[in-house]
């Protein structure tokens, strides 16, 4: 029942987000008490995603790390940056906003990425570095970028950031590997797929309360809020086509380009929600919950673009090889 459920929820992936996000704002006045609960339901999502994490795996990847450091690359630097110029250039006079776009462009990439690697038959061990060092980085990079690039026109505590950063997914994480170490990979096979469809619900649970605790700003859809959507949609379709480039510039192999265009673009967003509810204002929330709405969207799209490349590329390996088989022949 519990592998129909997940099968289920995996098919829906694209939908869960949006569907949560008009839950939370229909239903603000049920779900913003509940905003203090997030940290813990995110930190058992994260728990939940890490029991399939080794550092075996890790030590493979880190032998040709070229491919994990393009991608630190496209989300710590590049996308953060491009969010900076975007928002300055858009929303000159609103600081806000601004803070919003470059929390939602410096949150580590999102352990959903693994599942849809996986789908698409990527490299999964390498996805698996990735979250697992992203995560590991992001107590450090994620309050620091933020802290470079807006300066003092946002408050923030930094420290406080760097706190709940570690709860929520560090800690969860390493107790999540030392887990499936212990048990000798046991634990992935036997509560995996049981944590697994919960795991996809909490997600849910997590977008509806902070969508809550924006609604306010989401209530009024205006133009002005459409034009700050379409802003969010752009910047998160660029992490997923700066993700692909990197990995047309290393030359990579299909599997690694799926798992570098899928982190480069996926982004731990439920994380980046409960940090601007909890440590900004809440109009800094604004882009980071609008950026729920398209996440999953995207990387189903951007899954079928490299099914479609991986497909002609087949087709024209094959067209090669007859060409060559029939010039032997003559």
């Amino acid at each position: 029942m519990l592998d129909k459920l997940n099968s289920g929820l995996e098919k829906a992936l694209p939908l869960i987000t949006p569907i949560s996000v008009c839950i939370g704002v229909l239903a603000a006045g049920d779900l913003s008490g509940y905003r203090e609960w997030t940290p813990w339901i995110f930190a058992f999502m994260t728990f939940s995603g890490s029991i399939g994490m080794n550092l075996k795996q890790l030590v493979g990847v880190l032998s040709q790390p070229l491919p994990l450091i393009a991608t630190l690359v496209v989300l710590h630097a590049a996308m953060p940056l491009l969010a900076l110029a975007a928002g300055h250039a858009l929303y000159p006079n609103d600081a806000y906003t601004i803070t919003g776009l470059i929390v939602a462009a410096a949150i580590p990439t999102g352990i959903t990425s693994f599942v849809w690697v996986a789908i698409l038959k990527g490299n999964a061990p390498l996805t698996l570095a990735i979250i697992l060092v992203d995560t590991m980085l992001a107590p450090l990079v994620v309050p620091h970028t933020v802290a470079a690039l807006i300066g003092a026109k946002v408050e923030m505590d930094a420290a406080a950031m760097m706190q709940g950063l570690f709860w929520m997914i560090v800690l969860p994480s390493l107790l999540g590997m030392a887990l499936n170490q212990w048990t000798q990979g046991r634990v992935k096979t036997v509560w995996g797929p049981r944590l697994s469809p919960f795991s996809k619900i909490a997600m849910g649970v997590v977008v509806a309360i902070n969508a809550s605790v924006v609604a306010p700003y989401l209530q009024k859809i205006d133009a002005a809020l459409l034009a700050l959507a379409g802003t969010v949609l752009v910047l998160a379709a660029a992490g997923y086509g700066l993700g692909w480039l990197a990995a047309r510039g290393l030359r990579a192999d299909r599997g690694t380009t799926v798992a570098l265009t899928l982190n480069g673009g996926m982004r731990n967003i439920s994380a980046g929600a409960v940090l601007a509810v909890t440590y900004f204002a809440p109009p800094v929330a604004v882009p980071v919950v609008l950026g729920m709405l398209f996440q999953q969207s995207l990387a189903s799209l951007f899954g079928r673009l490299l099914g479609r490349e991986a497909k002609a590329a087949s087709t024209t390996t094959l067209a090669l090889k007859r060409r060559g088989e029939q010039g032997m022949r003559q």
